[in-house]
């Protein structure tokens, strides 16, 4: 399995478990403002100060295939939960069970479809 594979998948996964998790208790209690902020503000600081450092001291090379690909999904679904919290329909900031479902199924999608890529090489 190729690195960028691991890291996306089994890394991406493994930093964002506990906010996700930690995020479950305010969202019950109807604090969905500290749930999402803990989301989106652990995944910010992971993305943009982890790599930072990590490429302050030793820097590396991305990938083509990276930036054309990896960026592009990643982009979109920003600005597709960007559209999607910032409501419809008179319901703002509110995400209904499609919507999350839709989100879920993107992201389990995206993975398959990485991991079909690597294993037959297309």
């Amino acid at each position: 399995m190729p690195p960028l594979l691991i890291g996306m998948i089994i890394v991406g996964f493994g930093t964002s478990a506990p906010e996700m998790a930690s995020s479950v208790v305010p969202a019950r209690k109807n604090d969905h403002d500290i749930a999402m902020g803990n989301i989106i503000g652990a995944n910010l600081f992971n993305t943009l100060a982890v790599v930072g450092i990590a490429g302050s001291i030793r820097p590396f090379e991305v990938g083509a295939e990276t930036l054309t690909r990896d960026m592009l999904v990643m982009g979109t679904l920003t600005l597709s939960l960007f559209f999607i919290g910032y409501g419809f329909k008179g319901r703002p900031g509110r995400i209904n069970r499609a919507e999350r479902m839709t989100l879920l199924l993107t992201y389990v999608g995206y993975n398959g479809w990485l991991i079909f890529r690597t294993i037959y090489s297309v």
